[in-house]
């Protein structure tokens, strides 16, 4: 399959990517993770995990599933709590090894697509995941002029699957739910990636705002989740998938037998029980609290920019020659996130890791110190 023209009139490199929105130039590089960055003797600013101790209520469960491994994976009860957890049937419920393989089996299963789009800047694994399994990626990308908002209208009305995140990896923008309610429509899929749902929090709101977890009347909706984030579990991987029970048992089809390991359905349990939730709303508000001391340091530094309004566990700046002052970052003991992988930004993009205040003020002491050199 040949490359397409671009808006420009270039050949794309590398997989197709077709639309008016497609960037000319060298392809981003969408396997490039915050992972890679984060390496042993730095600090990490540049993956998205909650670092803190685990709480007994979560590591007695995990601990104690140690004694059933002998016996294979039963993933009906932590479906059930995952399921009373949003309100739904069992059958609304797909557990998944990470929200990864629920993109992967998103993009295997539903091979008759004919015009997949990805709104990007997001999380780039929906979209290696369509590439992976053979389909033809269209892109919109947003505009970081408007502070990296949705506009329901820029999506082409005819595309039958739409892939976009909320909040959005790596903009930290989160979008209103009114608006992504609104590319729901019959003969569409829409794939909501909500693996960073659960640290967002609004004033007067109990849960987490601008979520789709419980709506069960939007027509094709997909709504992705992620347990690894707020709970530091990222080498267990555990999400789900939440939508009608039919598209999910075509899913669930193209699963591996015990796909997620009986550790992992401990921790779903668990995490799914109202006192844990409540503690993760607890978290979400020390995080608002942290990332608002974190976007004040680093709006008064020269040169940056926070990129819209930010809502998750991280923020997206703007600085000339970021590519340079993140290799400069490195050298003094800093990983932060480049942004030049994601579709739609470049090389001038860095995304930062909320962390506790006292983090917060060094690191940026420290790039106020290579800005001035």
């Amino acid at each position: 399959m040949g490359a397409e023209p671009t808006a420009g009139g270039e050949p794309a490199p590398g997989p197709p990517a077709r639309g008016p929105d497609r960037m000319p130039g060298d392809e981003p590089d969408l396997g490039h993770h915050g992972d890679v960055e984060a390496t042993p003797g730095l600090v990490d600013l540049a993956v998205n995990v909650r670092r803190d101790e685990m709480p007994d209520w979560l590591a007695d469960p995990l601990t104690a599933s140690l004694a059933d491994l002998t016996a294979y994976p039963d993933p009906r009860p932590a479906r059930a709590a995952v399921a009373a957890r949003h309100g739904r049937p069992p059958e609304e419920v797909l557990l998944t090894a990470g929200a990864a393989e629920g993109f992967v089996l998103i993009a295997r299963t539903l091979a008759g697509v004919r015009r997949p789009v990805v709104v990007h800047p997001q999380f780039t694994e929906p979209e290696a995941a369509l590439r992976a399994a053979g389909h033809p990626v269209e892109r919109v990308l947003l505009d970081p002029a408007d502070g990296f908002r949705l506009d329901p209208a820029r999506v082409p009305d005819d595309a039958d699957l739409v892939m976009i995140g909320n909040p959005t990896n790596p903009t930290s923008v989160l979008h209103p739910a009114a608006d992504l309610a609104a590319l729901a429509r019959p003969g569409r899929v829409l794939v909501v990636d909500e693996a960073f749902a659960d640290t967002t929090l609004a004033p007067g709101v109990d849960g987490e705002p601008e979520s789709l977890a419980g709506r069960r009347d939007l027509p094709g909706l997909l709504v992705v989740r992620s347990l690894t984030k707020t709970w530091g579990l990222a080498g267990l991987r555990i999400g789900y998938l939440l939508g009608e029970a039919a598209l999910l048992a075509r899913l669930a089809a193209g699963q591996p037998l015990w796909a997620v390991s009986t550790p992992a359905l401990a921790a779903a349990t668990a995490i799914a029980a109202p006192a844990a939730v409540a503690a993760e709303r607890a978290i979400a508000a020390r995080l608002a609290a942290d990332r608002d001391h974190l976007v004040a340091r680093l709006s008064a530094l020269p040169g940056v920019r926070v990129a819209g309004r930010p809502a998750s566990a991280f923020v997206l700046i703007h600085l000339a020659g970021a590519d340079r002052v993140r290799e400069t970052l490195r050298a003094r003991g800093w990983a932060v996130r480049r942004g030049d992988t994601f579709p739609g930004l470049g090389p001038d993009w860095l995304r930062v890791a909320v962390r506790d205040p006292a983090t917060s003020d060094a690191f940026t002491e420290v790039l106020a110190e290579i800005l001035e050199a």
